[in-house]
């Protein structure tokens, strides 16, 4: 039996989350298997196509409840694309799932071509996406994908932040006409937002108000930034919290309206820092004639280091005690009150 995995919060950030209210909910892939399993009891044009990846992607339940809306292609990540562009095209509601590491590395050119040129509806649902597999190493990490996916024109790209926002994420790429990446990963979140909120695609939601330093997040990194902000809060500084949900297209207007009102910018992802949520912020920050101090927050340009999700997130800063201190030392970079 394999030893049980480290909780991604410390006792201390764990602590906060109490003040803050928030409970503890389940993986997002969870969320997601359970809102496809309830979308395809209503409607047998929704399928699931997966490569081998049935237990990885909690579909089991699934495959039991409506194995004539299952299809399994195998270890064969190309072959999965192609058949989802093709049911899509055939006026079925197709989600593709399959490790976000090797679908977007070995299909991109049929994402590209079959799915994204010829505009079928198709979703293609990226999981343990990041660092979820974690001690099985680079080759099983996926922090190029949003970088991909991004230079790939006519393909709307959502990393949901918590159980919430998984479950309308579903929900929406369900209904929509266009090509849709869906990117979740393995560790169980804090419920971030009641159940009477709203998903706006390509609008992203402030969790938190301030005007000091602002934490642009996305997927499972947003909890993160909102405990950070709120630890800083107890040393008087005031920091925004954005759950970047929608990574393309990008909310440009919250962007820009974050730089022109805070005196900082972190921004937060798991994915390398090339090509992901930081770069597509500083571009719109500079192309619109804008100046703020800027850091982004993710995976360095090297080779990652070996260890659980958990122990890649506190090595790279991606935890509760990583972004204060990164918010300290962006503030005090900028010569700024601390």
């Amino acid at each position: 039996m394999s030893a049980t995995a480290p909780s991604m919060f410390s006792p201390g950030a764990r602590a906060v989350a109490k003040q803050l209210g928030l409970t503890l909910g389940r993986p997002n892939l969870e969320v997601f298997a359970d809102t496809l399993l309830e979308l395809a009891s209503e409607d047998r044009n929704v399928v699931v196509v997966t490569s081998d990846s049935r237990g990885s992607g909690k579909l089991g339940p699934f495959g039991q409840a409506l194995p004539l809306q299952l299809v399994e292609v195998g270890i064969a990540e190309q072959n999965l694309v192609g058949i989802s562009a093709g049911l899509a095209a055939a006026g079925k509601k197709s989600f593709a799932v399959s490790p976000a590491c090797f679908l977007t590395a070995r299909a991109l050119e049929q994402i590209k071509n079959d799915v994204c040129y010829s505009d079928v509806p198709a979703v293609i649902v990226g999981i343990s996406a990041g660092v979820s597999y974690g001690a099985l190493g680079s080759t099983h990490h996926s922090l190029h994908d949003i970088a991909a996916l991004r230079a790939i024109h006519n393909i709307t790209v959502l990393a949901p932040a918590d159980n919430f926002e998984a479950r309308e994420a579903v929900r929406a790429a369900a209904q929509a006409d266009h090509p849709i990446y869906l990117r979740f990963g393995k560790a169980s979140l804090y419920g971030l937002r009641g159940p009477d909120s709203e998903l706006n695609i390509g609008r992203a939601t402030i969790l938190r108000d301030g005007d000091d330093v602002a934490f642009i997040a996305t997927g499972e990194t947003v909890v993160h930034a909102l405990l950070a902000a709120a630890q800083l809060a107890e040393d008087g500084v005031n920091c925004r919290v954005l759950s970047m949900h929608t990574i393309k297209p990008l909310d440009a207007q919250a962007v820009y309206q974050t730089a022109k009102e805070c005196r900082a910018i972190i921004t937060v992802e798991e994915h390398s820092v090339y090509g992901g949520l930081g770069e597509a912020c500083a571009a719109v920050i500079l192309q619109a004639g804008l100046s703020a101090p800027f850091r982004i927050t993710g995976i360095p340009d090297e080779d990652t280091v070996t260890g659980s999700q958990a122990d890649i997130f506190r090595h790279y800063g991606i935890t509760m005690e990583g972004l204060v201190d990164a918010a300290r030392d962006i503030l005090r970079r900028a010569e700024l009150p601390v």
